[in-house]
């Protein structure tokens, strides 16, 4: 079957992200007749829930630096809520700190903090009811227990915000950005900490995540569920329980990105879990435990990404059919390929790999000879983890070796065929 490549749908998935940024600029932009109310000891207003009352739809709530503490903020106007001096909102780990209950608000340049705790009721940060064309940019989140939430939103963008906890066990802190039953979102240049999940999606269609920095979070850095027609591109994922997940979903195009230093005994840099027609170009793993895991995955392209000092560069399970492989560089990875199975049913094509041994003859670039990227040793890792203690003893160099010459154990169509002499400038 034929592999998906990025064009079409990445295009429109852009072309959309821009389109928002144009709506809600002209929605802006139309506002007359609007005023402004001050908050602050010496402005017109001393508590933002008078100044809240008191404004209409278009005007603009300006806070003053300062601390307050005045329970749940409920943003029920299409008004602009906006920070000087990043005053203070604290939720005295009490309440939900704002909820935003209508359309078109613009909310920048709060400090957000201490949330109530509560695992049935998810309090937040900041949390968006059932509403369209939200922006929340350049505010600081710090120890909420979910940072912030859009349930049902659309044409929302979440921006430049810095959202940080302090969670150490996952079932006791929520996500840092979270978003269920949404479509057409962006999250662009946010930085998450120490949550659960650095970005969690579930039901979401047709969003961009771009340029997002997550890390040391427990669980994940991104996480989608059941969310199709996505994009993520040019984010960093590092040192978290695990990179990337994505699970139950489809038409995921993934570019650009980093997925670094995620160690453990279950860390992927990406686990690719149930997910179909998707497409990888571009990315970096760099010191993961496994760079790429997939299971059940079909018709996914993976090209022109860059595996360097993983564990496992890729586990790629029997369960997975029709995944083509193409045009990356495998460099310093303990073993380039592991499976549970002999079945192969996926392609490998034109990467470099510098574990290769083969030659050139006719100078064309290509090994004359395939490269079979699993090692009897994967293999025997795969079934007695405990033998991971032998690695790069000389029996297993002898076992390997011999391997090469007469195989036997490793499957015999999981295998490079043109493999390339130098690695591709990528």
């Amino acid at each position: 079957m034929p592999i998906p490549l990025p064009g079409k749908k990445y295009y429109v998935i852009i072309n959309k992200m821009f389109k928002i940024i144009l709506i809600i600029s002209v929605l802006f932009s139309a506002i007359v007749d609007a005023q402004t109310h001050e908050v602050g000891s010496s402005k017109r207003f001393k508590t933002i829930t008078e100044a809240l009352k008191k404004a209409k739809p278009g005007d603009t709530v300006m806070v003053f630096g300062g601390h307050y503490k005045e329970g749940n903020l409920v943003i029920d106007k299409r008004i602009h809520f906006i920070g000087k001096n990043f005053p203070v909102l604290d939720g005295e780990k009490k309440v939900e700190v704002v909820s935003i209950k209508a359309d078109s608000v613009y909310m920048a340049g709060f400090k957000v903090i201490k949330s109530g705790y509560a695992s049935l009721e998810d309090p937040c940060g900041i949390k968006v009811y059932n509403k369209s064309y939200v922006v929340i940019e350049n505010n600081i989140l710090d120890d909420n227990f979910f940072g912030i939430y859009i349930q049902n939103g659309r044409n929302c963008v979440v921006r430049n915000n810095k959202i940080t906890a302090y969670g150490k066990e996952e079932q006791l802190i929520g996500n840092g950005i979270h978003a269920w039953r949404c479509n057409d979102l962006q999250f662009i240049g946010n930085t998450i900490i120490g949550h659960r999940d650095g970005i969690y999606l579930e039901f979401v269609y047709d969003t961009v995540v771009w340029r997002n920095l997550a890390y040391n979070n427990i669980r994940y850095g991104l996480h989608f569920m059941f969310s199709h027609q996505n994009a993520y591109f040019t984010n960093v994922f590092r040192n978290n329980g695990a990179g990337v997940a994505v699970m139950f979903s489809k038409n995921v195009t993934m570019m650009n990105n980093t997925f670094e230093e995620n160690w453990g005994p279950s860390a992927y840099g990406l686990l690719l879990k149930e997910i179909s027609d998707s497409y990888l170009s571009g990315n970096r793993f760099l010191k993961n435990t496994v760079g790429i895991y997939m299971e059940g995955t079909n018709r996914i392209k993976a090209e022109k990404n860059v595996f360097e000092s993983n564990g496992w560069a890729m586990k790629i399970q029997a369960s997975c059919m029709d995944n083509e492989i193409t045009m990356n560089n495998f460099k310093g990875n303990s073993f380039d390929m592991g499976t549970n199975g002999s079945l192969v049913l996926n392609t490998f094509d034109r990467n470099y790999w510098d574990k290769y041994e083969g030659y050139d003859l006719d100078k064309d670039g290509n090994g004359d000879v395939p490269y079979h990227p699993l090692s009897l040793f994967s293999v025997l890792v795969e079934r007695n983890p405990s033998a991971i203690l032998l690695f790069r003893s000389f029996m297993i160099t002898l076992l390997d070796k011999s391997e090469k010459v007469l195989p036997s154990i490793t499957p015999d169509n999981f295998v490079d065929k043109t493999p390339l002499m130098k690695p591709l400038p990528l």
